[in-house]
């Protein structure tokens, strides 16, 4: 069974363990080995994380990367590559905490609930699943809740203060037009060795030294994934290093220059960076482009928001009596205006003309199946609940409209993960860690 993941670590990963055998998921020891008893590997601020938490990261790893094909790192080096994920994660979850983040139970089990719907499931029958392979359901949870906490650290101290001028965006354009009209992309892989913050002159010896220890391997012909699974220290060492593909405007910035005079199949050399030392690999290249044409829908809402001050049960109550109000003939602008809580409201709830992919998965499936000014049930989204109307649907030319979205998208996701590894970075140097796995 082919279930969709997102991280190789946490709740996601426990469903990887799902398409092989169920024993993957909680190995029991040979008869007669001595078991070794609980201990702190390592400190964070003011929690701990132990063995026991290291080795089920093992477990999980491990069984990933044998179906992925690639081979497992030494067992040394893949304790270290995971310890220091648990201890970055760590320091964020503390981050959240410290900082008024928090992840209601609702809300994950209304994650759940999608996660079970895109693999075609009923909740009780994932739970089921879960039962039959050993993955205790609480664990479950409160990994996926973790994985959404994580997510929401990244979105409001990173993602939500990156900002697009128009001016760079005409500069990108510019730059594509260089390109023969075509946006080149890129499928790369990448290795990278951090370089604390204030470090001395010793400990940058000593990364580079890394690094080049590991560009040596990569040009006597080790593959690449194992070579990253090893040395590097980005979140997606454990896949390789993969990036996946990447328009140019997207790629890394220290990877922008280098990466459009490779050939496929070429690795790079050491790269330098604010964050350390970095190797890229160039797996393949391609040309997009062209004339886009899509189907538009004039749209609006009306959205009541759940959160701390509206629970689900008021929201839901409060969509209700509007519903039955236009039902009953009153105006969906007016209703709109004064109980919307969107930007929309002061126009009637009216949303423009809106694409294909520009809203919400909930949202654009209701959309897509209305007939013109019919308002849809209450509809409910990460946003909270909505009512929908179509006013009407259009054919129309989006490419330039498109180009500059795509652009704005490289561009914002480029400033993000420059921005993230700088974030991470200067969060990792204020922690406290006392490293305790080497003692036996």
């Amino acid at each position: 069974m082919a279930l969709k993941l997102v991280r190789i670590t946490g709740a996601l990963a426990l469903l990887a363990l799902l398409q092989g055998p169920a024993s993957l998921a909680q190995t029991p020891a040979p008869a007669g080995k001595v078991q070794t008893l609980d201990r702190i590997v390592a400190v964070v601020n003011d929690e701990v994380i132990t063995l026991y938490e290291l080795e089920d990261q093992k477990r999980l790893v491990t069984a990933q990367l044998k179906r992925a094909g690639t081979d497992v790192p030494a067992n040394d080096v893949l304790e270290k590559q995971l310890l220091e994920r648990l201890i970055n994660d760590r320091a964020q979850i503390q981050f959240a905490k410290d900082s008024g983040i928090r992840i209601d139970d609702a809300q994950v089990e209304r994650t759940i609930g999608r996660i079970a719907e895109d693999n075609k499931m009923t909740q009780t029958q994932f739970r089921d699943m879960l039962k039959e392979d050993k993955i205790p359901y609480s664990k479950f949870r409160e990994d996926l809740r973790n994985e959404i906490t994580l997510a929401r650290v990244r979105e409001r101290e990173v993602d939500n203060k990156i900002t697009v001028t128009e001016g760079e965006i005409d500069n990108y354009l510019a730059t594509q037009q260089t390109q023969a009209g075509k946006q080149q992309e890129y499928r790369i892989s990448h290795i990278l060795v951090l370089v604390p913050e204030q470090a001395s002159a010793e400990q940058i010896s000593a990364r580079r030294a890394r690094a080049e220890d590991a560009l040596k391997q990569l040009k006597e012909g080790k593959d690449f994934a194992q070579v990253a699974a090893g040395y590097s220290d980005a979140s997606d060492a454990l896949q390789g290093g993969s990036l996946g593909w990447r328009a140019h405007g997207r790629l890394p910035t220290v990877f922008a220059d280098a990466v459009p005079s490779m050939k496929p199949g070429e690795v790079s050399e050491i790269l330098k960076s604010p964050n350390g030392f970095h190797i890229v690999k160039l797996f393949e290249e391609r040309a997009t482009g062209g004339k886009q044409v899509v189907d538009q829908t004039h749209v609006r809402h009306i959205l009541v928001k759940v959160n701390e001050i509206t629970s689900e049960a008021d929201a839901k109550a409060k969509i209700d009596r509007i519903k039955d109000r236009l039902d009953r003939g009153a105006k969906f602008d007016e209703l709109a205006r004064l109980n919307s809580e969107d930007v929309s409201a002061s126009k009637g709830g009216d949303l423009g003309w809106i694409s294909p992919g520009a809203t919400v998965k909930e949202f654009e499936e209701v959309m897509d199946k209305l007939e013109p000014n019919v308002v849809s049930a209450p509809v409910r989204t990460s946003f909270g609940w909505h009512l929908i109307q179509v006013l009407e649907r259009r054919k129309e030319d989006v490419t330039a409209e498109k180009s500059r979205e795509a652009a704005r998208q490289a561009l914002r996701a480029r400033k993000a993960d420059d921005s993230y590894q700088d974030w991470m970075r200067q969060l990792r140097d204020r922690a406290y860690v006392e490293y305790r796995l080497d003692e036996r």
